[in-house]
Parts: C-alpha cells; structure tokens; sequence
C-alpha cells in the first residue's frame, strides 16, 4: 500500500467511526422547520431531476456524505440514470448529449455559488440566464444556496448516510 492509499484507508476509517454530534431537528426545530420551508419554496416551478442534480453536485463538492446519498436515492427513484449520476463529478467531461445545455448551465451556476470564493463569474451567470427565465433563476440560485446551508447543517453535525 503506497502512503496515499494509507492515508486515504485512515481517514475513511475514522470519518466512519465518527458518531453524529446532535439530532439536528430535534434539538433545532424551528430552524428545521424554516429550512424545510425554505427548501420547498426554493424547488417551486423547476424541473425536479434538475434540482437532484444540482444538490448532488453540491453536496459532492462540499463532502456531504448525507445529502449526496439522499438525493442520488430520490434521483433514482426519479428515474435518474446510472449514467448521468455517475458522470455527475466530472459533468464538463461527460460526452455531449449525457447532460442538456440547460443541465450544464446550471450544474456550472451551482459550483460557483458553492465556490463562492472568487463570486459568480459574468460568463456563467449570462450561461445561466440564457438558459433559464429570470424567475427560474431565482429559483435556481434559491436552490443552490439552500443544499449549501443543508449540506453545513449535516456535515457539522456528522449525519449519517442511509438514516432519516
């Protein structure tokens, strides 16, 4: 085993062991409730498999184990593909026709909002708007920002894949 490998093996081996921190709905119900609010009303008017793909994405680039795992689940369930899911990291690479236009606009959208760094750059968002009205880009936006305040919520609190 090369030293990467073994550190890799580590790592793993102690982000599993670690036990989740809080209940996060029990112990916070009235942000809870806000956020399911806040969620719900962010989906309004947009394709659901699209916004599955923008919360998969995000949650892939922030490192939420339980978010990336729900909503591939509700993707499937979607009658998402294997494919597309599992080109999801690597989407700009992905052979023309696995992803829309419309996809790629927002998929890039949803990565700088995340990447919040260096802002959102002038030719994405015009990507963005090209593809999407001016009220579905609210929701767009809406959408990204809320899976990133979740995506904090469960990585904070260490919650766990596979459980409600």
């Amino acid at each position: 085993m090369t030293t990467n490998e073994s550190a890799v093996t580590i790592l793993a081996a102690e982000i599993t062991e670690a036990p989740a921190r809080l209940e996060y709905a029990r112990t916070a119900p009235k942000v809870f409730r806000a956020m399911i609010a806040l969620d719900a009303a962010a989906r309004e008017g947009l394709d659901p498999a699209l916004v599955e793909l923008v919360q998969m994405r995000t949650s892939q680039l922030n490192g939420c184990a339980y978010c990336l795992d729900m909503h591939a689940k509700d993707a499937r369930k979607a009658d998402e593909t294997d494919e597309r899911i599992y080109l999801l990291p690597v989407w700009p690479e992905a052979p023309a026709g696995v992803y829309t236009e419309r996809e790629r606009a927002a998929l890039a959208l949803a990565e700088e909002i995340t990447r919040i760094g260096g802002g959102v750059s002038d030719a994405v968002y015009a990507r963005a708007a090209a593809h999407f009205g001016e009220a579905e880009l609210a929701q767009l936006i809406s959408v990204c920002f809320t899976i990133n305040a979740w995506n904090r919520i469960n990585v904070a609190t260490r919650k766990t894949p596979g459980t409600v």
